[in-house]
């Protein structure tokens, strides 16, 4: 049965996860075994305990204990449901919630690089991106678009960030991911040199005049490719365009010189997919 609690005191502290921590306080940096993520909206949470991710409570409209979360809440046992009227919720967050729900849950651990990669074809590694909708919707497009995996670089913005799963609708709970380096001194050099290790060309996706085009046969021939995509501002550091195999662009019209990182990670996944 759930463990239903009604809203009395917005100061409890085991509603600090929905309200009053910081998303580096969630990660628990120090402490990851302990670190926590929230999911927000059914289909979220829904692709969330699909894959295995552990929930600890849920914060939700009073409406939709009976309604269309019922499912997911009987599904989840005894865990608290911290319930209110709409007005409570968003006097506790500070903004509506998506569809009326959220849950806290457990932060995964992270695999190692090489076992991430074991059998994988194609990879994405995503370098300095920051932006969490970016990340959301790049992972999307590496779910829909038969990413084996994605490796963020130190630098890169946390994929269990809220918007950022809400933008990806949850499929960053469905492509394998993980961190390739501890600190920003991994990246770029030793990074490329461990993927090339794992038998990876890698392509950096950047404007030069020495690129090859994204159409050129060869990309899509490569048993195993590593797609390097980098930064909303400048792109990928000359150092990381200097370590990769390829230098790879996407032909552009009208006078455009790139697209976002996010639609422009689309394009090279569909094009780059194995023949």
């Amino acid at each position: 049965m759930p463990n239903i609690i009604e809203i009395a005191d917005l100061a409890r502290p085991e509603l600090d996860v929905y309200a009053r921590l910081t998303e580096a306080q969630l990660r628990n940096r120090l402490e990851p075994e302990k670190g926590v993520f929230i999911a927000e909206s059914p289909k979220v949470i829904l692709r969330a305990l699909d894959a295995g991710y552990a929930p600890l409570s849920f914060l939700m409209e009073r409406r939709h204990i009976r309604g269309q979360v019922r499912e997911i809440i009987d599904r989840c046992g005894e865990i608290p449901v911290y319930t209110g009227d709409r007005t409570v919720l968003e006097s506790l967050t500070g903004y509506q919630l998506t569809r009326g729900v959220l849950c806290a849950m457990r932060r995964p651990q992270l695999p190692s690089v090489e076992r991430l990669c074991e059998e994988a074809r194609r990879v994405a590694v995503l370098e300095g991106i920051v932006d969490s909708t970016n990340i959301g919707a790049i992972f999307r497009s590496a779910a829909a678009l038969n990413i084996d995996a994605v490796l963020l670089t130190p630098t890169c913005c946390d994929p269990l960030n809220r918007r950022a799963v809400r933008v990806s609708m949850g499929t960053v709970f469905q492509v394998p991911w993980t961190r390739i380096g501890d600190t920003p001194a991994d990246w770029p050099h030793p990074g490329i040199e461990r993927l090339q290790r794992l038998g990876y060309r890698t392509a950096a996706m950047a404007l030069s005049d020495t690129a090859v085009s994204i159409e050129d046969p060869q990309l899509a021939a490569e048993p195993r490719l590593a797609i390097v995509l980098g930064t909303e501002g400048d792109g990928l550091s000359p150092r990381t365009i200097a370590g990769c195999d390829y230098t790879v662009c996407i032909p552009m019209s009208h006078g455009v010189d790139s697209l976002n990182v996010a639609a422009a990670s689309a394009v090279a996944f569909w094009q780059l997919r194995p023949r």
